[in-house]
């Protein structure tokens, strides 16, 4: 295969899974890890890609938060197939937080079906969703609405969750993680919501489909010891397992 060829795949890829990872990258086009930098730096160059520690993300998602909409646009099917995971750990009584994500949001489409529980969450789409379901209970944060994401976010949200409410269970994602820094987040009002709701959980669900995988953020939203369950859509590398059985953190 030859470079242009090479980098166009790269690219393809890249739009499928929001992410790419050098060493998969190797593998899959047969060429060697330093052959594949150098395709991440020359489309780096031409504003095609941002590398990261490990891999590269597209231009845009280096830059600015993704619209939920766009944002739900990325690996459908392997965030419906987290959700279906997720939800067999919801039971009748229980009480749950849904951050703004969109695989809360995908999560929140299975809901329909479990009687007598109650759904905390800030996202107006996840609000929408539930809206007709007789039940269960739905509750909202309050707050100010971020258009962008569909999200009430500030003050009056954070407050309301440090104050007035708790769950037994969370279930969120993120923008991405790396072994070195845990769980990371990008958007800073997004991140007080979703760190109020871990403060007041005793049991967190981290839902992160592969592109998440060794993406960074800059800011660190928790450890992996503060996490009990992960959910995702692809078998786990050597490395990572370790990772996870090093902090007891389940995986499904």
């Amino acid at each position: 295969m030859f470079a242009l060829e090479r980098r166009k795949r790269i690219l393809e890829l890249l739009n499928q899974n929001g992410s790419v990872l050098v060493n998969d990258l190797a593998r899959d086009l047969e060429v060697t890890v330093e052959t594949i930098r150098r395709d991440l730096e020359k489309l780096e160059q031409m504003e095609q890609l941002t590398r990261t520690h490990g891999g590269a993300v597209p231009y845009e998602e280096a830059t600015l938060d993704l619209s939920l909409e766009k944002r739900r646009g990325l690996n459908i099917e392997g965030k419906i197939a987290i959700a279906k995971k997720a939800v067999n750990h919801i039971r009748p009584g229980d009480t749950i937080f849904l951050d703004g994500s969109t695989t809360s949001y995908y999560l929140s489409k299975q809901l329909k079906d479990i009687k007598n529980i109650t759904v905390i969450t800030n996202n107006l789409q996840i609000l929408e969703e539930l809206s007709t379901c007789d039940k269960l209970k739905v509750i909202s944060t309050g707050g100010v609405l971020d258009v962008n994401n569909q999200s009430f976010v500030g003050e009056v949200a954070v407050d309301n969750i440090n104050k007035n409410f708790c769950a037994n269970k969370m279930f969120f994602s993120s923008k991405g993680m790396t072994m070195e820094q845990g769980v990371l987040e990008s958007n800073d009002v997004e991140f007080q919501i979703k760190r109020a709701m871990l403060n007041n959980a005793m049991s967190k669900f981290l839902l992160l489909d592969k592109s998440k995988f060794e993406k960074v953020g800059f800011i660190k939203l928790s450890n992996f010891s503060e996490i009990d369950m992960l959910f995702t859509d692809e078998e786990l590398s050597d490395d990572w397992k370790k990772v996870f059985k090093k902090h007891k953190v389940t995986v499904e």
